[in-house]
């Protein structure tokens, strides 16, 4: 009879599908181009693809994603390099799996037809910044490199408002500006600036925005799979520059503007095309640099700082 044939089928196409893995995702900051392929995975359905449903949060405070992920408040945050160093002196349980940017973007800003046009113009100067700590750190290797010592500049916390204070001529030059953000919000306003690189200055290469997460808690196979969907990302974005902006800038309307558009286009080459993948000398060298710096007591091995999960 076909008739219990009929009912097998029916019932099997009522049953509900497999749930997706749920995972939290902290970001670094408001939602910006550096997090091209986090969106892309999301509306490509990348994310889905791997089973996964990705739940995207900015924070209300920029310093907080790490420590919520460590505290079990989260899966995975977006983080930076040099402060998964300092997290993990303090003792904070946390690892690096993946890369999301895999270049700096700090450099120190300057006007560029100002009257700093070497960075040993900036003795007897004023450097503003957001952030204290691993700035200091930068800023003594970038000025020693020219016979500037740090006690011999003025610094001056600007909180968030880098370029403006620059502009405006409060500070001489800022350091923490990003690249690929800074320098087009200041094109935009009409004035030119010039951006003295961090890696070509004294100080060791790293990677500027990585994934981190709690080692104790961590899902391994989730994890693995939330990188492979990024990855998938990062390589459409790469293969399609301008259908993928389409999809970041009709992502939210407040991402449709000038200063994305310019900030993508730059932000682009700097996606890590493996997300997985670990380059050990890179954290070896800035755990030496911190430690040399007095920022950090001491070295940890590469293996308390990050891991890659390909090699597992």
């Amino acid at each position: 009879m076909k008739f219990p044939m009929i009912v097998a089928a029916l019932l099997l196409s009522a049953s509900p599908s497999l749930a997706q893995d749920k995972l939290t995702l902290l970001l670094d900051w408001f939602i910006n181009p550096d997090h091209g392929p986090i969106i892309v995975a999301e509306e490509l359905g990348y994310f889905a693809d791997q089973d996964l449903e990705v739940e995207i949060v900015a924070p209300a405070d920029p310093s907080a994603p790490p420590r919520l992920v460590a505290a079990g408040q989260g899966d995975i945050a977006v983080s930076y390099q040099p402060s998964q160093h300092l997290h993990v002196a303090e003792g904070l349980p946390l690892v690096r799996v993946g890369t999301l940017v895999a270049t700096p973007l700090n450099c120190l800003l300057v006007l560029k037809d100002g009257p700093i046009q070497q960075i040993s113009d900036l003795r007897g100067g004023t450097i503003g910044f957001s952030v204290a700590g691993v700035e200091e750190a930068v800023l003594t290797a970038m000025l020693g490199r020219h016979g500037v010592s740090l006690d011999e500049v003025e610094m001056v916390n600007v909180n968030f408002s880098l370029s403006p204070s620059l502009m405006s001529g409060q500070v001489d030059a800022v350091i923490g500006a990003y690249r690929n953000f800074e320098l087009n919000q200041m094109e935009i306003e009409g004035v030119e600036g010039r951006c003295f690189y961090v890696e070509e200055e004294g100080v060791p290469t790293y990677d500027e925005l990585i994934y981190v997460t709690n080692p104790e808690r961590m899902d391994i196979d989730q994890t693995r799979r939330f990188l492979r969907a990024t990855e998938l990302a990062t390589q459409y974005i790469v293969n399609n520059p301008d259908a993928s902006w389409d999809i970041f800038r009709n992502y939210a309307p407040e991402l449709d503007d000038e200063l994305n558009a310019k900030a993508w286009v730059d932000t682009l080459p700097r996606f890590a095309l493996r997300p997985e993948a670990l380059d050990e000398g890179r954290y070896e060298r800035f755990e030496s640099f911190l430690a040399e710096s007095g920022l950090i007591e001491g070295t940890r091995p590469v293996s308390a700082l990050a891991i890659d999960l390909g090699a597992q």
